[in-house]
């Protein structure tokens, strides 16, 4: 009997999954309210601390700089102990992060806050798919991590839309006071995580969680490496997340500087969030193994497309295509590629978090080179065509690497 099968069979009875999984949607709509809170406030507080496109892409790639080397740490300690307690230390790391970042007074203490992100996010991102894939099997898995994958979605759309419209008015265009409001929704959000977890099935759950833990983790990370599908998913997820943050980070000020006000590019940026979230709930759903392989082609198609369209700023028409395409695409993209991984033979339930904590480490490292490398050519060149056309390079590399997946 597979560790997979014995999971299923244990598994408490009943609709508490799908509360277990709101708690898991609602610590992750905080990792993303607080992830892509520096990006709209990008102009005022380069403007304040003084710093260059150069420095402000180094201090954004902190917390992915930090996450490379905490990710795997993290999924071997989730696949220990479980995800109730590491998620509620998730969300007071994140919370400690943007306080941290309310009070730095210079670079160097604003990239150190920025970097403390990079300890809690990791718990999280592993977390929710070790959880799903613990309670959740055959179509419903799809639709979970669809479900809960739309959490950070919708805090980065709030961050987006509401920091320069609502946020920042409201306090007196302080971005200190902004990123000391978004911390205390973070501690709030991990004290509903508690109380939801205090349900006698959560402990259920921790008990199934830790209940294969006789392999020492050096062991286990070298089984996952031998699987071809493990190593060719992993260098995936690097160029994915490239892509993801790097134009994630810096989309507010590439629109802020096609001519919109910061209020203006913040509601537009929010355009592929929004889209996001719809295709989060349709798309890993419909991404069956038989089919997988071409919804992932079509959807890195998707992105370098998006790309293209978006050096025309300008213009509403191709501006508005390529935000729809890139948010089809970032909804959906990294999704799929777990569920690919999660789901190959010799993954599984059991080692879900350790092949997580493998996938994460791997793509911060594009996570870390994205923002940092647009950055960089944006102080080379002036503007970022050259780094867009990077990012349709990437894609191209995407789809020759997802051909040859096995369906």
């Amino acid at each position: 009997m597979t560790s997979d099968t014995r999971v299923h069979h244990d598994r408490p009875a009943g609709n508490y999954r799908w509360v277990l999984l709101f708690g898991v949607w609602f610590v992750y709509f905080a990792f993303g309210l607080t992830m892509v809170a520096m990006a709209p406030l990008v102009g005022a507080i380069r403007a304040d601390l003084q710093l260059s496109d150069s420095a402000m892409g180094l201090i954004l790639g902190a917390w992915p700089l930090v996450y490379i080397a905490a990710a795997m740490p993290c999924g071997a300690f989730l696949d220990r102990a479980g995800p109730r307690k590491a998620l509620f230390a998730a969300a007071v790391i994140i919370a400690l992060s943007a306080t941290a970042r309310g009070f730095a007074s210079d670079p160097v203490g604003l990239f150190f806050a920025v970097a403390l992100f990079g300890i809690g996010g990791p718990l999280i991102s592993i977390g929710a798919p070790k959880l799903v894939t613990l309670w959740f099997e055959g179509p419903d898995r799809g639709l979970a991590m669809g479900i809960y994958i739309t959490g950070p979605a919708l805090g980065g759309i709030c961050a987006l839309a509401l920091t320069n419209s609502i946020a920042m008015p409201l306090l007196e265009g302080n971005w200190r006071h902004v990123l000391f409001l978004y911390a205390g929704i973070s501690l709030a959000i991990g004290l509903v995580w508690l109380l939801l977890t205090r349900h006698p099935a959560a402990r259920a759950l921790e008990k199934l969680a830790t209940a294969e833990g006789g392999q020492s983790q050096r062991v286990v990370f070298l089984e996952l490496l031998r699987i071809p599908a493990v190593r060719l998913t992993l260098v995936m997820a690097m160029g994915a997340f490239f892509f993801n943050h790097g134009l994630n980070n810096w989309l507010p000020e590439i629109l802020r500087r096609g001519g919109m006000t910061a209020a203006e590019a913040g509601l537009w940026a929010a355009i592929p969030t929004a889209m996001g979230v719809f295709s989060s709930l349709l798309i890993p759903r419909l991404a069956t193994p038989a089919r997988r392989k071409k919804i992932l082609l079509a959807l890195i198609l998707g992105a370098g497309l998006a790309t293209l369209l978006l050096q025309f700023t300008g213009h509403v028409v191709p501006l508005s295509l390529g935000l729809i395409l890139q948010g089809v695409a970032r909804g959906s993209m990294m999704t799929v590629m777990i569920l690919s991984l999660v789901e190959t033979t010799g993954v599984g339930s059991r080692h879900a978090g350790s092949a997580g904590g493998m996938f994460f480490s791997a793509a911060e490292i594009g996570g870390v080179l994205g923002p940092m490398t647009l950055g960089a050519l944006s102080d080379l060149t002036g503007g970022f065509s050259a780094g867009l056309y990077l990012l349709s390079g990437i894609c191209g590399l995407l789809i020759l690497l997802a051909s040859r997946l096995r369906p």
